[in-house]
Parts: structure tokens; sequence; C-alpha cells
């Protein structure tokens, strides 16, 4: 199938099971709405997988998406794109931060080569993770100066995300983090947030992996002359598959098609920071109805981190100042949700333990009355 013979698919979310949800939670001999944004993550999953009964995020998959950034020619990071390769090649041997923190919260990791500036051949590990061959391309091509990708291969990136859903929901992932690595992108991913949003390039860019003032007096320069570009050549938001190749990159593109394979598989998807935001935002550009089927995590330092949930309406659920990428922030969460459904799934009930039940009141309305 194409990318709109896919998203063709994507259906509202479950209301019926989220109600269930909401009636198990009014229930539970606790405050009412006590657990707050917990309480609607797990009211949201019941909608997305259409099962409010015994509810479950285990097994939990993390997919990296790894790709490179001819963008990088303009002097916008501190490093070269051999890191990328590096730092992909420490996923596969579990020296990353991410991987220590995806032990603690039980995460399986997925690296993907969608687009890294090296052979096939050279990118493969195969102990204690493979890094999966999904290459499009060796990177991007600079924005600054022309469209980064193809519309053939912006797509082909897109389709590679939703297909992976569906493998991972096969074999039995109950969840999906997002996570990405790729030296530059947080300029694509600012150029988009500008672009999208219609904010200035200045209000949304932020220093990246630790940017001087010269560097980033050349980082907004070239988003500038991207967007420039772009506008020139007639892309508007209201195509966002074009904005993405116009402006993205091939990991940029690979995450969008995970939050769009999650509405189309009912699986969720986590947002990670600022770059998997982005994403998210231009999944949900491509099909509105995506939205419901995401999950925020936290709120990244980068500049743009809650314009971009905002425009989603969607609210994160921890903030710690974070901004390191490669799904640190979307695996974080998940120890949050487990407590959360431990109380969903196990905790008793009002009538369980002979308590009369809370009731909810219009507070609202009472003071009106007055």
């Amino acid at each position: 199938m194409d990318l709109n013979q896919m998203t063709a698919r994507i259906v509202a979310i479950d209301k019926e099971h989220m109600d269930a949800a909401k009636e198990r939670w009014r229930k539970i001999a606790k405050p009412l709405d006590s657990l707050g944004k917990l309480e609607e993550a797990v009211t949201k999953i019941a909608g997305i997988t259409k099962n409010a009964e015994q509810i479950s995020i285990e097994p939990s998959a993390l997919v990296i998406m790894c790709g490179d950034h001819g963008v990088v020619q303009e002097g916008v990071t501190q490093t070269d794109s051999k890191v990328t390769r590096i730092v992909a090649h420490n996923f596969t041997e579990g020296k990353t931060s991410v991987n220590a923190m995806a032990r603690v919260s039980g995460t399986d990791v997925f690296p993907v080569d969608i687009g890294m500036d090296c052979e096939h051949a050279k990118c493969r590990e195969v102990k204690p993770f493979t890094l999966i061959d999904r290459k499009v391309a060796r990177g991007t091509k600079n924005m600054a100066s022309e469209a980064a990708m193809t519309r053939k291969e912006c797509e082909e990136a897109i389709l590679i995300g939703i297909d992976m859903v569906r493998e991972l929901k096969e074999a039995g992932y109950k969840i999906i983090t997002t996570g990405e690595m790729g030296i530059g992108n947080t300029t694509p991913s600012s150029a988009l947030a500008s672009f999208m949003l219609g904010e200035k390039v200045e209000t949304v860019t932020g220093y990246g992996a630790g940017l001087s003032k010269e560097g980033m007096e050349r980082k907004i320069h070239a988003i500038k002359k991207a967007i420039l570009r772009a506008n020139h050549e007639g892309t508007a938001p209201q195509d966002a598959v074009e904005a993405l190749r116009q402006l993205g990159g091939f990991e940029i593109a690979g995450m969008a098609g995970l939050f769009l394979g999650g509405a189309i598989y009912r699986i969720p998807v986590v947002i990670d920071g600022f770059i998997s935001a982005v994403s998210a935002l231009m999944a949900v550009n491509i099909e509105p109805k995506t939205v419901d089927y995401i999950l925020p995590s936290h709120v990244s330092k980068e500049p743009a981190g809650q314009m971009v949930l905002d425009a989603m309406k969607l609210k994160p659920m921890i903030t710690c100042d974070m901004c390191l990428g490669e799904g640190t922030g979307a695996v974080a969460v998940l120890p949050l949700l487990k407590m959360g459904l431990a109380v969903y799934n196990e905790m008793g009930t009002f009538e369980d333990i002979h308590v009369q039940q809370y009731e909810h009141f219009n507070h609202e309305n009472n003071r009106n009355e007055e």
C-alpha cells in the first residue's frame, strides 16, 4: 500500500472503552482523579487498544531512528556526522544513556539505520542488539540549498516507520517509545517547527548539543535559508509530507511513520523530546486522528519543546529539563505508567471495602448559582 492508503485506515479512538476505563477509575477506592495524568494516559490506552480490562504495556519497545544531515555542512554542529555512526554502534553494544535507562524500564531497544552516511555493512553490529538496516539513503541533502529528500525517499522513510510498528505489534509488544540519533537534527527539527507553527526561527531554535554563539548564528541563518527556499518552491504547511521532504530528515520522517503506525495498528506510541515531538506534529498534520494514539512523555528544554506539544494539545507527564534525545524521556515515563496501571488493574473498589463511593461535584455550577 502507498502512504495515502495506509493513513486512510486510521479511525477515531474507541470512546466506549475509554468510558469503561473512566468508570473503572471512578470506582477504585481512592480520591477521584487523584492520579491525574496517569489516569488520563491509562484511559487513552484503553481507547487505543479497545481493552478496558487488564491493561498492560509490557513488553515495551524503543525504536531509535538514526540518520545524517547534509545541513551539517553549514557549520551548525560542534561535531561531524561520524558521531552518528559511533553512537549507533554504542546502541548495539548497550553502552549509551538510553540503554542504561531502558534496562531499568524493562524496554527492548531497536536501533535503526534509516539514513546514516555509511555503507550498509559498516553499520551492522550483532551483539547484544542488531542495528536494523532500513537505509533509504546515505543522509539527506543540505536543506539550506536544496530539498533534504526526494518525495519518494520521504514517503519511503515514513512507510518504514509504519511497517516497524506492524512488526513490533506482531512480535507482541504493547507500547512503542520513540528515539533518534543524528548529528545536526535539531536544525531540521527547528526548521519544521518554525515552518509548521508560523513562529520566528529565533523563537524556536536552541543551542542543540552545545553550540557557540557563532554556531548558533550559523544555525539560524541556515534554517532561514532553507525555509526561504522551500517557500519559493511553493511548499505549504498544509502538505506535511512536502514540508518533511524539504526541511526534514530520514529519522524524523521515520518517527512520523511510527506515530502513524500506532494509529493504524492501534498501539500507543510515546513521544520523546523535541525532535520526536516534531515528528509527531508532522504525523498529526498528515492525519489529524493520529493524535489520539500518541502519549507525551516529558517537555524538552529546547525552546520549541512546549510549543510543539501545545500545538497538538498534549500535556507532558514529567518535566525534568531533559534534552538528551535517544528516547531517554520516552523510556523514563514507562515506570510511571506501570505504576498507574498497577493501581488500575490491582486495586479494589469502594464496594469491595464497603465504603461509600466518592461523587463528582460541579463546583463551577455551584458558584454560578450563588
